[in-house]
């Protein structure tokens, strides 16, 4: 059963691609650059270079004194010609013999004495030496500390120019943070046209002027009209508002620009405006494109709303860019923005005025037979038995967005991998549609027998009432197999897809609600929190009618609910208290007026409750022909699950018995998803 007092609410792949289908430029931000930085970088490189091949040559040995070095070259181990006097050290190359490999050698010298080594040198080699001098260039950058702070200072000041220049000049901060981080498709990559997108027929018919206009353009130019800037997708979550602006961009075969509006906004200041230049001049330059902005509500929300933190607000300022933006646009740019939201009610007014996002096109929740187009669309790419019927599965998925039918084809081909069966059955798309709606079933929850007795009694007075009622939804399923959150459950199936909700049908569904704990405290004189999401389920409906439909005599024709959207930090109301304290007796009169006629119900046909809970412990599950039949007086003819336990254990073999644990009887003939009633 849908939330009366609300609505219950897909994502390609993302791939990065060009405009045209051409590998894109490298840009400027980038490339690796010849000026400065790129000499420093060089440079850095060859001293590294030096110094590895001058390690590798041979490992240094450095002399104690001049003495040494004077034995070493009187007895030939020196080599000749390589002896150099430097400003602070003599080096030569030392011959290889037994005591090891030819090798350099070093005697460190006081450069005020420099003059008496050279005296020396010419008279223990005859003149055959070489006066090197200072130390060479690379050596004084590399070892000379204050050489070295200097150019890290001229790198880091490189870069950071580098970082503004690739920034956009906007963003303030290093690197490519001011530019945008869109992704760019085209029709070869997404390939994705309007048989791709099902259930939405009314929102595809409203868009398709925008493909004729990205088409020929010309055609509405020659009378001098004007095409909508902008294209507001607005709809619940999963309903395919991203799926169908792809759609559109494949159609026009156009370049699509896809950005999140999370994606504007950063902890610096400035970042968001910037990339939201840089995304419509990118946008601009590859006209005629599609600019998708998904999730806008992230940026585009009312200015000035609750508190303010002062100073400079980052969000606002986005948004700022995006209209200003918007309003840059020339007829002859023929860039087209569309943006998806599934919070219209909370966006800012600038933002949706015509000029900006001119049409607003609604994506709403698929009806049976969008739900039937939808299903038949994802089971393209599965295996499906020869005798699946999908529309049966439609009409049991009242509510269900397009993900979520998405998601039971997905589920139903994994539950029949695992059987390891050759296509999917009607009973997998049954277990995937309550899976994805309800949960998977706990077949291993150990459940005591006195809560086993209050859940059967509960789910029997939700049964019994259901049956019972003229104007409630029909029963179709009840059962006590935990499912998800759930001790039990009793599904409907309506006949008619809900867009509005009737007095009469409204207390029906209340007096439903009531049903489990009435029958659960007539058994066992007790009451458990097993009816918390029934109470809630009734709360909700009584305040709705009241603040929301007008439906109370005392109150009137008055809404006295908050403007949906409406962001408050008080507890202030907009009616006095007063009238508060007629709204919480108005409340409180209906749901105790649902309260006593069900109890009065449950009371009357008590037997009939008795007779469904017993089937319930022993069947576990009971359809809606069995409920009737037991509720009729007649007796059931299907095995109970301790029959179909008896009969397994038959099968096996006696050493096989003891191995084999008791299983609850799954629960295969799933109803058509529709609202449990939790024990």
């Amino acid at each position: 059963m849908p939330d009366p007092s609300q609505n219950n609410p897909n994502s390609p792949n993302r791939n990065n691609g060009d405009p045209q289908g051409k590998k894109p430029a490298t840009p400027p931000g980038n490339r690796f650059s010849r000026g400065l930085f790129g000499w420093v970088m060089v440079f850095v490189l060859v001293a590294m270079l030096v110094l590895i091949f001058q390690n590798v040559s041979g490992q240094v040995e450095t002399l104690g004194g001049w003495d040494e070095f004077k034995n070493l070259y009187v007895q030939g181990e020196i080599k000749d010609g390589t002896v150099e006097l430097h400003d602070r050290e003599i080096t030569a190359v030392r011959n290889q013999g037994v005591d090891g490999p030819q090798r350099q050698v070093r005697l460190t010298i006081d450069p005020k004495i420099k003059d008496k080594y050279a005296e020396w040198l010419n008279d223990l080699t005859g003149g055959k030496f070489k006066d090197a001098g200072g130390p060479p260039l690379w050596q004084l950058i590399l070892f000379n500390p204050l050489l070295i702070t200097i150019l890290l200072i001229v790198i880091i000041w490189v870069v950071i120019l580098r970082g503004l220049r690739g920034a956009g000049g906007g963003a303030g901060m290093l690197g490519n943070f001011g530019r945008s981080k869109h992704r760019v498709f085209h029709k070869e990559m997404t390939n994705i046209t309007f048989q791709d997108v099902a259930g939405i027929e009314e929102a595809k018919d409203e868009v398709d002027e925008i493909i004729q206009f990205l088409k020929n353009p010309k055609k509405f130019t020659r009378l001098g009209a004007r095409i909508p800037r902008g294209v507001l997708l607005v709809g619940p979550p999963g309903t395919g508002k991203t799926l169908l602006a792809k759609a559109i961009a494949g159609e026009a075969d156009v370049p699509f620009f896809s950005i999140s509006g999370s994606d504007f906004v950063e902890m610096f200041v400035g970042v968001g405006a910037s990339r939201v230049r840089d995304l419509f001049k990118t946008a601009k330059e590859s006209s005629p494109c599609i600019i998708f902005l998904d999730e806008i509500d992230a940026v585009g929300r009312k200015r000035g709303a609750g508190f303010s933190s002062g100073g400079h607000d980052e969000r606002e300022q986005t948004l700022n860019a995006i209209l200003v933006e918007m309003d840059g646009f020339e007829t002859s740019d023929q860039v087209i923005v569309i943006a998806a939201t599934n919070r219209v009610d909370v966006l800012d007014p600038a933002l949706t005025r015509p000029g900006r996002f001119d049409r607003e096109v609604i994506v709403p929740l698929p009806d049976v037979k969008g739900r039937l187009q939808i299903l038949r669309v994802h089971a393209n790419k599965v295996k499906l038995g020869p005798n699946v019927d999908l529309e049966r599965i439609a009409r049991g998925t009242p509510m269900f967005s397009g993900a979520e039918l998405a998601a039971i084809i997905n589920e139903s081909a994994i539950i029949a991998t695992l059987a390891d069966k050759d296509f999917i059955e009607q009973a997998d798309l049954e277990e995937a549609r309550d899976k994805v709606k309800f949960g998977r079933q706990r077949k291993s929850r150990v459940v005591e027998e006195e809560e086993r007795v209050a859940t059967a009694y509960h789910e029997a007075g939700h049964a019994v009432l259901q049956v019972l009622l003229e104007h409630a939804d029909p029963l179709h399923k009840v059962t006590i197999i935990p499912r998800g959150e759930t001790g039990g459950a009793s599904m409907t199936l309506p006949v008619k897809e809900r867009y509005t909700y009737g007095v009469k049908w409204l207390h029906a569904m209340m007096r439903v609600a009531c049903g489990g704990r009435i029958a659960e405290e007539i058994k066992t004189g007790d009451v458990s929190s097993g009816a918390s999401m029934d109470i809630q389920q009734v709360t909700r409906i009584a305040r709705a009618m009241i603040l929301e439909w007008g439906m109370s005599e005392k109150l009137g024709f008055v809404r006295y609910a908050e403007a949906d959207g409406q962001e408050r930090y008080t507890s202030d109301r907009e009616y006095s208290e007063e009238t508060a304290r007629l709204v919480d007796d108005e409340v409180r009169r209906i749901i105790d007026e649902a309260y006593a006629e069900a109890k009065s119900l449950l009371k009357e046909h008590w037997d009939q409750v008795e007779r469904v809970a017993q089937a319930l412990l022993k069947h576990e599950t009971l359809n809606a022909d069995e409920v009737e039949k037991l509720m009729r007086g007649e007796e059931l003819s299907k095995p109970t699950v301790g029959d179909l336990l008896a009969a397994e254990a038959k099968k096996l073999a006696p050493d096989q018995k003891g191995l084999i644990k008791p299983k609850p009887k799954t629960d295969d003939d799933t109803p058509p998803g529709l609202m449990p009633s939790p024990a």
